[in-house]
């Protein structure tokens, strides 16, 4: 999926984390109550922890295996 190679990955991982900071801020500012778009809403939420999953593998990747 990813390569090993870390300015890549560190690329990556500013790309992930402000599309998942402004999926945050979209999430923020969507209506609530009755005329919400819960479908939507659901969407986006599902959408932002796929990032942060994203976001947690590409650190992984950063840190090197120490074999202790």
């Amino acid at each position: 999926m990813f390569t090993d190679d870390t300015a890549t990955i560190v690329r990556k991982l500013a790309e992930l984390r402000l599309e998942h900071r402004d999926l945050d801020a979209a999430i923020a500012r969507l209506p609530t109550g009755p005329g919400c778009d819960e479908l939507q809403l659901t969407r986006m939420k599902k959408r932002k922890l796929k990032l942060k999953d994203m976001i947690a593998y590409l650190e992984d990747k950063l840190i090197p295996d120490l074999d202790a």
